[in-house]
């Protein structure tokens, strides 16, 4: 790639994808764009990676948002486009892929920034980061699930205010209404994400991936559907194998081998 706009780096099997252009805030190109997607497909592919961090570079932003120069130039035919969907693959890869991922964010995460971040796994933020959703404040909406997977997140009350209003919160806040998972100091950021990872990594991969679809899956379905959504993710976690290994490390008192 001769224009790169994301670092990607490999250790202990934990992949950590860098958006790369701070001297725009990281904001989320196309190129980007599609660099992410590519990035995220090899490593499930190559299957050299067991969980995914993503931040971004310098110390400014996570992501400041889509570059303003793209959304000049949508149209109405471009948003009806294929092309357009591009915007809302990278995070439906997100949520679906076997991986999981976890947003680390500091300075501004904002509109694209936010709406890759909440198709993540977990999202943490360092204690200086700002959230949301401004898009209102250009005469659009969030178009790629902000609506959608916050109003999940933090519940319709609380979206509401951020989508239309669009201003940001502070770490803190959005602690408070369950937009991210942990609030740290910045130097702690990186370790701390890495930590949650080597946590995952400890977990069946199977069962992960099971837990993790019957929660994203709950806000989509109603209680009888869910609990049968539930049923046939535990059968599947049964079928890998990795409950014989779990209820044996039990009974021989030692951490289970889900892995290698």
């Amino acid at each position: 790639m001769t224009d790169t706009r994301i670092c990607l780096t490999l250790d202990a099997r934990i992949a950590v994808i860098r958006l790369s252009d701070p001297e725009r805030r990281n904001a989320m190109s196309l190129p980007m764009r599609e660099q992410c997607l590519a990035a995220l497909r090899g490593l499930e592919e190559r299957g050299e990676a067991d969980a995914v961090v993503i931040t971004g570079d310098g110390d400014k932003a996570f992501s400041a948002g889509a570059d303003i120069n793209e959304v000049a130039q949508r149209t109405v035919e471009g948003e009806l486009s294929t092309r357009a969907q591009l915007r809302r693959e990278l995070p439906r890869l997100l949520e679906s892929m076997r991986l999981p991922t976890i947003a680390a964010i500091h300075g501004h995460c904002l509109g694209a920034g936010l709406e890759l971040a909440l198709a993540c796994t977990l999202r943490i933020a360092s204690d200086e980061a700002k959230l949301g959703l401004p898009e209102i404040n250009l005469g659009v909406i969030p178009g790629s699930g902000g609506t959608q997977r916050l109003a999940r997140l933090v519940g319709m009350g609380r979206a509401m205010e951020l989508v239309t209003l669009g201003e940001p919160i502070d770490a803190q806040e959005a602690w408070r209404i369950g937009l991210v998972n942990r609030v740290c100091p910045a130097a702690e950021l990186l370790p701390l994400a890495l930590e949650i990872c080597r946590k995952w990594q400890s977990k069946g991969p199977v069962s992960l991936m099971a837990a993790r679809d019957a929660v994203l899956r709950s806000g989509d379905l109603d209680l009888a559907a869910g609990l049968d959504y539930e049923n046939k993710l535990f059968a599947l976690a049964i079928a890998s194998g990795e409950r014989d290994e779990g209820v044996k490390a039990f009974r021989e008192k030692r951490k289970p081998r889900f892995r290698g």
